[in-house]
This record gives structure tokens, C-alpha cells and sequence, in this order.
């Protein structure tokens, strides 16, 4: 199959990658986290590709997933959007000034860091059952929309800087600082996260950075994924998102383990 600038892929892989989209869209849509599988995926199957074109292939590839477990949430959910405006607003602000950071400072300086704050949020959440498993808000008026979007502008600042965990530090901010319950604070963390990818799109295709026959087909199977993920967790409730919560943090505590191990024995 060709792709981007004379790019070859075959069907098998084609098929492997759609297979891997579906099974990201349905983790992005309950708790995010499904780069882990889609992003690794693209790395190994198109070995040949510019960093920029696989980076935005991916968003290209989730958006769509995310964008129908947002539309899912809003209607059955239904999310207060006096929250929600401001903290979309401020992460995409946030993105922005990140991705422009992101050009002077190394990626690998912050991989401890936030390998030490996803232990600290995975250890926090354990231990507290009961969190998150109602939603009662602990601020009112103008302190809850200010911390609202304190969180956006900090979240997105980080999405554009460094990006793993961004859906599970969404997520535990607004269970932990606001009061939601974790189906809730998932679903404004869906909208969010659909600000960021889209203007990572955009930033992208403006560059020629999309592989577009491969995101749309890959986007396909990420959109039924994030249907499916969020008609799963709506009907779950609190303590479904809550499991698939600790799982996908456990599993960002694995990958940027191996990371930062790979750093200081790996290759030189």
C-alpha cells in the first residue's frame, strides 16, 4: 500500500495498526492513555517516517476517537460546560506555550519526574477507594472555575511539552482537586484532550506532517473503539473508570521505567 512521499506499507501492517487503533481508541475514551499502544505502533511500523509525520498520524488516528467519546459523554453524561469552557480554553493555551518549550529543553530531563509523579498519583488513588466514586464538588463559584483552569493551562502546558499520561493526570486532578467523580471528570477530560489534538493537527498539516490515507483508515477503527470505550465506562460508573484508571497509570509507570533505565544503560 503507498502512503506519505512514496512510503510503502503492507496490508498485513495496514491491518495490524487499524487492529491496534480500535484497541487505543477504547482506552483513550475511558481513561486516556491510548498512545501507549497506537504511538509505539506507528514507531515499529513505519521505521522509514519523519518523527513529525508519525507524531501527527497518531493525532490524526485519535482525534476521531476522541471526538465521538467527547460527543458521547456530553450527551449522556451531560458535563457542566461552565467548567468545561474554561478548562478547554486554558489547555490549549497551555499546549501551545508547551510545544514552543518543548524546542529548547530535552524530553529526557523530565522522564523521572514524571515517572515519580505517576507512581505518587497510582499510590494515592489505590489507597483511597472511596475517591472519586461520587461527585461533589469542594469549591464553589469563581475558586472552582479558576482551579478548573488552573488545571487545563497546567495539563496542557504538559501535553505540549511532554504528552505520556496526560488523560491520567486530567483525570486525578479534577476527581482530587474538584471533587468529580471519575465517569465525570473523565468526560471533561475527553473534551479537553479533543482541543489539544486538534490543534496539534492543525500545527501538523499546516507542515505536511499527516499521513493522511493511514490516519483516516487507522481514525476509522479508533472512532468504533471510543464509542465503544465510552458506552462501556457511562454504563460502569465511577468504579469501572476507576480500574481501568490504575491500569493505565500502572502501565505509563512501566513504560517510563524502561525509559529512563534505557537512558543510562542503553546505547551511548
Amino acid at each position: 500500500m503507498m502512503l506519505h512521499d512514496g512510503l510503502q506499507l503492507s496490508l498485513l501492517g495496514v491491518a495490524l495498526l487499524i487492529l491496534v487503533a480500535f484497541a487505543a481508541g477504547w482506552v483513550d475514551s475511558v481513561v486516556g492513555g491510548g498512545g501507549l499502544l497506537q504511538l509505539p505502533a506507528l514507531l515499529i511500523g513505519l521505521p522509514d517516517s519523519q518523527p513529525a509525520a508519525i507524531l501527527g498520524t497518531n493525532k490524526l488516528s485519535s482525534v476521531w476517537g476522541t471526538a465521538v467519546a467527547s460527543i458521547t459523554y456530553a450527551i449522556k453524561v451531560r458535563p457542566d460546560w461552565r467548567t468545561i469552557i474554561p478548562l478547554v480554553i486554558t489547555s490549549g493555551l497551555g499546549a501551545a506555550g508547551g510545544a514552543m518549550v518543548a524546542q529548547y529543553l530535552p524530553k529526557s530531563i523530565f522522564t523521572p519526574i514524571v515517572l515519580i509523579a505517576l507512581i505518587g498519583v497510582g499510590i494515592f488513588t489505590w489507597r483511597r477507594p472511596k475517591l472519586g466514586m461520587i461527585s461533589e464538588r469542594k469549591h464553589a463559584g469563581s475558586h472552582h472555575y479558576g482551579r478548573a483552569a488552573a488545571i487545563g493551562l497546567g495539563i496542557g502546558c504538559y501535553d505540549g511539552l511532554i504528552g505520556p499520561g496526560t488523560g491520567a493526570f486530567f483525570v486525578i486532578l479534577l476527581v482530587s482537586v474538584l471533587g468529580y467523580g471519575f465517569l465525570e471528570a473523565s468526560a471533561k477530560a475527553r473534551i479537553a484532550n479533543l482541543t489539544t489534538n486538534l490543534g496539534a493537527i492543525i500545527v501538523f498539516g499546516v507542515h505536511g506532517q499527516l499521513i493522511w490515507q493511514l490516519g483516516l483508515a487507522m481514525g476509522a477503527a479508533n472512532l468504533i473503539g471510543g464509542l465503544l470505550g465510552a458506552r462501556m465506562a457511562i454504563r460502569g460508573g465511577n468504579e469501572f473508570v476507576r480500574r481501568v484508571f490504575l491500569i493505565v497509570v500502572l502501565a505509563l509507570i512501566l513504560k517510563l521505567g524502561y525509559d529512563t533505565v534505557m537512558q543510562f544503560v542503553g546505547p551511548r
